[in-house]
């Protein structure tokens, strides 16, 4: 299995083009990113999930994976808002809480995942992948919310997002045996490139409108402990205590691997920057997160394949 940085440098670079390109529309065109954080949010998002679900063909196995990774996430999620209160003031709290349960694992895990792992593996991937978009928004973006607003406040902006409505209808067309004619799922095509490509660019248009005093060194690491060192060490314990109970196959494990050591989540500069808290601190950990990315990830693939016999 090839893990070095040639296999890493195609999706690496050119998600940096992309924040590169919304960085120079942001200075040179003087483009807004708050429409278009709100256009992620509201409706690229939940088409993207739709269609990715509506290709699946959810079986009672793929919807577990969403379980665990939906519950996984959120009680990660949850336990960091608790502690980061303590250290951090709650919007800083609420921010890092959100990123602590999720991770780039469309526009930089997918492309990766689509080189390593056989197709059957690469679905499994989307499933599971599913579970951390829906905490996204869900209890990630009530945790980011309140920082912000009260409960009631929050628990309404949850209620507002298209996106659970477009995961249950899905689910719902797929129980039922409903299949959308072909037309109709090739024009929802354009939908997830929209999100990979309008997803990095919000970075770079974020950056634009950067500080040097944006920068929270104490933050960052936080940001970077978590997505580096406790999601891969977390995941590799769950790997080996799975495969020790129930036989985990070889491509699953993988899958479930990759997930733990992809960079930050670019939908934390969107998701910040729709409520309002620390889009710049929140684009200048991400863009840390993921120019590390090409140099931790062959190394920490290696070592966690090692360890569970699949290397």
């Amino acid at each position: 299995m090839d893990l070095s940085f040639a296999t890493l440098a195609g999706p690496l670079l050119t998600l940096l083009s992309f924040v590169a390109l919304g960085f120079v529309a942001a200075k040179r065109l003087k483009v807004n990113p708050q429409p278009i954080a709100t256009l992620l949010v509201y409706v690229i998002a939940p088409f993207t999930v739709f269609r990715a679900l509506m290709n699946g063909d959810p079986t009672a196995e793929y919807l577990t994976l969403t379980l665990a990774l939906f519950l996984f996430t959120s009680t990660l999620a949850l336990a960091v808002n608790a502690l980061g209160r303590r250290v951090f003031a709650a919007h800083e709290a609420a921010l890092l809480a959100f990123s602590s349960g999720t991770g780039n694992t469309g526009y930089f895990g997918l492309p990766i995942a689509l080189i390593l792992l056989p197709p059957e593996g690469v679905t499994l991937y989307l499933f599971c992948m599913l579970g951390i978009n829906l905490y996204e928004f869900t209890v990630g973006f009530y945790l980011s919310a309140r920082g912000q607003f009260s409960v009631r406040q929050s628990l309404i902006k949850i209620s507002r997002l298209p996106l659970l409505y477009a995961f249950a209808l899905a689910l719902l067309l797929g129980a039922l045996s409903i299949r959308l004619p072909a037309p109709v799922m090739e024009s929802l095509s354009v939908f997830p490139a929209s999100y990979t490509l309008l997803g990095m660019m919000i970075i770079g248009m974020t950056l634009s409108q950067a500080r040097l005093a944006a920068w929270d060194t104490r933050f960052v690491l936080a940001c970077l402990g978590l997505r580096y060192v406790l999601w891969p060490t977390l995941m590799l314990i769950g790997v080996l205590v799975l495969d020790a109970l129930l036989g985990l196959s070889p491509t699953l494990a993988l899958a479930l691997l990759l997930l733990s050591v992809v960079p930050m989540a670019s939908n934390v500069v969107v998701v910040a920057m729709e409520l309002g808290i620390e889009p710049q601190k929140g684009a200048l950990a991400v863009l840390t997160s993921t120019l590390l990315a090409p140099l931790l990830i062959p190394l920490y693939l290696g070592v966690m394949l090692s360890l569970t016999g699949l290397g």
